[in-house]
């Protein structure tokens, strides 16, 4: 029999009535926590990746899982650099197909990934997020990705932000938090596309909704870029 995924539960019948005043403290503020050794070293190896590739638009993969989703990225931009980041070694090196000459799939915590990109100026072409964790339980709205305090170098990364969810209310308040930053975004469900992670594939056959949320953050960074972060 065909397993199907259960639809979000949350007590929460609306966004967040916190959202805003937390996404507001985090733009104002530095997120300083130390940086993970293996997420240095993997942002090193993307840097130097970046180097011998050129000058080429840049294209992020955000919780690419086995990266499934990567690997179209980088065959349906061959003019563009591509790079994928899990939490997870064991889906990093799941063998789902050949991996293109412009992919690179890296095991880093994406806390110190953004941060470590945003730092170096790194600006993105696009940035798709296919998985974000919804953590629906009210209390742990600063686990999810415009609740976190990495968000600010999210948004300073720049580029074209895709955003892909079976709950609604993920996709509203990622919505409202761009707000924060005078970024508009336009929110509409996805019905048509095929799908771009096992995830999304498994909603469907679930007769889940899908939303998708599309945000040009390209024009939008701080005057002062965030600094002092601590590499230790």
């Amino acid at each position: 029999m065909e397993m199907h995924s259960r639809s979000v539960l949350s007590n929460q019948l609306g966004p967040h009535h916190n959202l805003l005043k937390i996404v507001s403290k985090h733009r104002d503020s530095v997120f300083a926590k130390p940086y993970a050794a293996h997420s240095q070293a993997a942002f090193r190896q993307a840097h130097q990746w970046l180097q011998e590739r050129g000058d080429r638009a840049l294209i992020f993969d955000s919780c690419c899982g086995v990266g499934q989703s990567s690997r179209q990225l980088a065959r349906a931009h061959p003019e563009c650099s591509v790079i994928g980041v899990d939490k997870s070694e064991h889906r990093i090196q799941r063998e789902v197909g050949e991996v293109p000459d412009n992919l690179l799939l890296l095991r880093a915590d994406l806390n110190d990934f953004y941060r470590l990109a945003a730092e170096a100026q790194w600006r993105l072409h696009k940035h798709f997020i296919l998985y974000p964790n919804p953590w629906p339980k009210s209390a742990h709205l600063g686990r999810r990705w415009h609740g976190a305090p990495v968000f600010p170098s999210m948004v300073d990364l720049g580029g074209v932000i895709e955003l892909r969810t079976n709950w609604s209310l993920y996709a509203q308040e990622f919505k409202l938090a761009l707000s924060c930053y005078n970024v508009d975004a336009e929110l509409t469900p996805l019905t048509t596309e095929e799908p771009m992670t096992p995830f999304e594939a498994k909603y469907q056959r679930s007769g889940q909704s899908l939303w998708r949320l599309i945000a040009d953050v390209s024009a939008t960074h701080r005057e002062e870029p965030h600094t002092g972060y601590n590499r230790d």
